[in-house]
């Protein structure tokens, strides 16, 4: 299934970045990595009906970032073999709106907001000065890395 592909790619690029800023010194993207975890915890915990695990924004350090994503991998791989992705989902925004959402669509917000904030953090990274984490999807692919 696609949506698998675009997940193992999400998990890549996250992976990628923490990397990177293992090396470096952005607080700024720092904080988007945190944003996109937490993020992600938020989805994953809404799918399942459970309580939210962390903030949308927490923050964390680099090796707290990093300790999530494994989790979250194994989080994201469960959920795909298990829901169908043509239901929906019932939940509430973080304003404590009620919404309704195919999750199809709940899927594809959580690869495209990450791709967003990936960009956000490679502006980031250049603006102080280095160089940031590569990790568009055509290279994640050529390169065979998912």
């Amino acid at each position: 299934m696609q949506i698998e592909r675009l997940f193992r790619y999400d998990d890549w690029a996250n992976r990628e970045e923490a990397a990177r800023l293992r090396e470096i010194n952005v607080p700024e993207a720092l904080r988007l990595l945190g944003h996109i975890i937490g993020a992600n915890w938020v989805w994953v915990t809404r799918i399942r009906g459970e309580s939210a695990k962390m903030a949308v924004w927490p923050e964390l350090a680099i090796a707290a970032c990093a300790a999530e994503l494994d989790p979250l991998r194994e989080a994201w791989s469960q959920i795909l073999r298990t829901v169908d992705p043509a239901s929906t989902i019932e939940y509430r925004n973080s304003k404590g709106e009620p919404w309704s959402s195919p999750l199809d669509e709940v899927l594809m917000h959580v690869v495209t907001h990450g791709a967003y904030h990936r960009g956000q953090m490679a502006t980031r990274v250049r603006e102080s000065g280095d160089t940031p984490a590569y990790t568009d999807l055509i290279h994640a692919t050529r390169s065979r890395f998912v």
